[in-house]
């Protein structure tokens, strides 16, 4: 196995599983540790992976974007906690919208039910939890249906949105940079994005700390369209500082 089948073989994996291990693979692929770690630095400086202590995990690209089932089985106890917290942003808000994927849907689940709550959303997932609550009113934003993470996106939903004035948006993102604001790998969620951008008044950004420093194909927004930002605490206080002095306040749990 030469260099570029290793590499492509290690990248492979690391989408297939979310993650890697130096030692696992330095093992499976009979090479030595500091091998492993030169591939994840090629990788990495290739935007491909970003490497941890011990291991490397996939960045979403252009050409890869991990699932909705894949996303409920990572990270979830952070998930959780930023879910909470941005939750209790609320607010005096009438209107809301959440994003397609799992971090919002955890948001929709934390939403006070004794109030009343117009709710827009692309996610299939998210509307159908809320549909159960008397108290809430959840508009489902029309178009096609992707199956990677069961939200809706094209012209029909950017025209839907662009009827509506929307008090408070919790919005997500594939990576968030200092550099290049929000991105995503699909040109047809950044729409959607963007357009909820134009038309909230109020918008929270909520993601794990591991979607920071991250760059995909596609920006929808930058960092200083944002009122605040939810995170983990594992991202470091002082990387959390220089993204407030951006304008968001950043919430870390």
């Amino acid at each position: 196995m030469n260099t570029e089948e290793r590499q492509h073989r290690i990248l492979s994996q690391a989408r297939r599983d979310g993650a890697v291990d130096v030692a696992k693979l330095a093992a499976d692929l009979a090479v030595a540790p500091e091998t492993i770690r030169r591939d994840l630095r090629v990788l990495e400086k290739h935007g491909l992976v970003r490497r941890t202590h011990g291991g490397a995990y996939p960045v979403e690209t252009a050409r890869f974007e991990t699932t909705l089932a894949m996303r409920t089985t990572r990270q979830v106890p952070e998930k959780r906690r930023i879910a909470a917290a941005a939750a209790e942003l609320l607010g005096d808000a009438e209107t809301v919208f959440i994003d397609e994927g799992f971090t919002p849907q955890l948001i929709a689940e934390a939403l006070p039910t004794d109030r009343q709550l117009t709710v827009v959303t692309a996610s299939l997932s998210t509307a159908a939890t809320l549909s159960t609550s008397t108290s809430n009113t959840v508009l489902l934003l029309g178009g096609r249906v992707r199956g990677r993470t069961l939200a809706t996106v094209d012209h029909w939903a950017t025209r839907m949105l662009a009827g509506f004035v929307i008090d408070l948006a919790y919005v997500g993102a594939n990576g968030i940079s200092r550099e290049h604001g929000l991105t995503t790998p699909d040109p047809a969620v950044a729409d959607v994005k963007s357009q909820v951008v134009r038309v909230a008044r109020r918008r929270v950004f909520a993601g794990v700390h591991t979607k920071f420093g991250v760059s995909t194909f596609c920006r929808f927004a930058e960092v200083t369209d944002f009122d605040t930002i939810v995170t983990d605490s594992a991202l470091p206080a002082l990387e959390a500082h220089r993204y407030s002095l951006l304008g968001p306040n950043v919430i870390r749990v």
